[in-house]
């Protein structure tokens, strides 16, 4: 098996996890949606996850998987004869950049319409982290590959928000899975406006066709659509019909897009299509930024605290102080 870029901390020792073993079913998550806290060591290259506190642990984070997760279901029922996973591979390492302005907007970039895996998704900028790299470096080297946008040091903070149990097919129903990641969502806070970041983007368009700013409202009413759930959806009325994205030409020019609302709030397919929507990852991570910022999900929805029943499903994760939400000390990457 190559490098183990996820490990769990099981018996006392790291151990490398199979590709086809659920990772949050491994650390004793238990029913529910989650998200479950875990202690992790953020180390170059790789992730050490323990549901119990370790010598070397610097963080505490939810860790969080859809309710479709294949890995889960595959570890509830007995395996279809021909329809074997690979045993010779581990679980990836990936992170994702939630890149705050100034101005309190984040940046989400459409996926290309030609790539083989989530085209036509919505995500903020991301991909696999590399043997050795700095965990920080990593999500400033894919913001960089994707959106050619570079953060002077000395100018951003970061913090790590959260993980997530990534499986691509995401559901059962589309195919059995080839892809398994846990995706280290990091908050970077730039001192920048989000005009002067605007400025200087420059999307690869052979990755990104299209990218656009949402502002903590917006954020709110598509975190409120959780994917694979019967919770109905309690959005605010004054919503606005559209949002205004930016969309990369053939020539590589950028115009600007109307994107209707409703494609923001469309939930998963139950069968693979390629329409265009916000991930599920993506919404577990906006839920997160959200309780960063210091006011919970259904208080950017309603502007009032939630009722004693009904909407505690929009705030679905512990409050943000129950997280151990400090950065690493700053040796811990080159903010290159």
């Amino acid at each position: 098996m190559a490098a183990a870029r996820v490990q769990l901390l099981l018996s006392g020792r790291p151990e490398s996890v199979s590709f086809a073993r659920s990772v949050c079913g491994l650390l004793g998550a238990g029913p529910g949606l989650g998200p479950w806290p875990i202690h992790c060591s953020l180390k170059r290259g790789r992730l050490v996850l323990s549901s119990r506190p370790f010598p070397g642990a610097s963080a505490r984070l939810p860790l969080q998987q859809p309710p479709f997760c294949p890995f889960a279901a595959l570890d509830e029922r007995p395996r279809v004869p021909g329809a074997e996973l690979p045993t010779d591979r581990g679980v990836d390492l990936g992170v994702a950049v939630i890149l705050q302005s100034s101005d309190k907007t984040v940046l989400l970039t459409r996926r290309a319409r030609t790539l083989s895996v989530s085209p036509n998704l919505w995500v903020p900028p991301g991909g696999h982290v590399e043997l050795e790299e700095e965990l920080l470096d990593g999500g400033l080297r894919e913001l960089w590959e994707e959106c050619g946008l570079h953060l002077p040091q000395g100018q951003f903070s970061w913090v790590p928000l959260g993980l997530w149990e990534s499986a691509y097919p995401p559901r059962l129903s589309w195919g059995l899975p080839k892809y398994h990641h846990i995706v280290l969502y990091l908050l970077v806070i730039s001192q920048e406006s989000q005009q002067q970041l605007q400025a200087r983007i420059q999307p690869n368009p052979s990755e990104v066709s299209a990218l656009m700013w949402l502002t903590p409202d917006v954020a709110a009413a598509v975190a409120a659509t959780e994917d694979g759930t019967e919770t109905p959806r309690l959005l605010p009325q004054d919503l606005p019909p559209s949002v205004l994205a930016l969309e990369l030409e053939e020539d590589g020019r950028a115009r600007p897009l109307v994107l209707p609302m409703s494609t923001l709030l469309r939930m998963i397919p139950t069968m693979a299509e390629g329409k265009e929507r916000v991930s599920t990852g993506t919404k577990f991570a906006l839920r997160l930024w959200l309780q960063h910022l210091g006011q919970p999900l259904w208080e950017f929805l309603h502007g009032t605290p939630p009722p004693c029943k009904s909407g505690a499903h929009l705030d679905p994760g512990p409050a943000k102080e129950e997280w151990n939400m400090d950065p690493l000390p700053p040796n811990q990457g080159s903010g290159k």
